[in-house]
């Protein structure tokens, strides 16, 4: 929640213009796809706006399932299915491209014992820290 100036959480309050109803289809077997109708205030369907796709899956990783949401651009439900498998693989395409860029930068990290360079040009705080503890930033 945003923070107010004065260190208030600020009012959370939601836009009646921009209400969505939820409903959830499966097959229960390879996903989920979310279907937003766009409603009015008073819960009537507002035809004005065009209704969301939102798929979902996941993929398995060695720190378990990951889960994956993606919208798919489509104007009907009927549609929706049929794209869901292309938009899917193409989000764990992304999310696999994402893992490898947070592995590569983390690899690349460069280690800083907590206490500076034990002494090297002079820094203060030399020496590796009681216990030889090494933070990875």
């Amino acid at each position: 929640m945003a923070q107010k100036s004065d260190d208030r959480p600020a009012e959370a309050k939601m836009d009646s213009a921009s209400l969505y109803r939820e409903e959830i289809i499966t097959d229960r077997k390879v996903g989920t796809i979310r279907m937003l109708t766009p409603v009015k205030s008073d819960g009537s369907t507002d035809a004005s706006r065009a209704v969301i796709y939102v798929g979902e899956a996941q993929i398995l990783t060695n720190a378990g399932a990951l889960p994956l949401s993606f919208e798919i651009e489509a104007q009907s439900l009927d549609e929706a299915v049929k794209k869901f498998s292309e938009m899917a693989r193409d989000a764990v395409e992304k999310a696999v491209r994402e893992l490898q860029e947070l592995r590569r930068q983390a690899a690349s990290s460069i280690v800083v014992p907590q206490g500076g360079m034990g002494g090297l040009g002079g820094l203060p705080g030399g020496g590796m820290p009681p216990g030889g503890k090494i933070q990875i930033p």
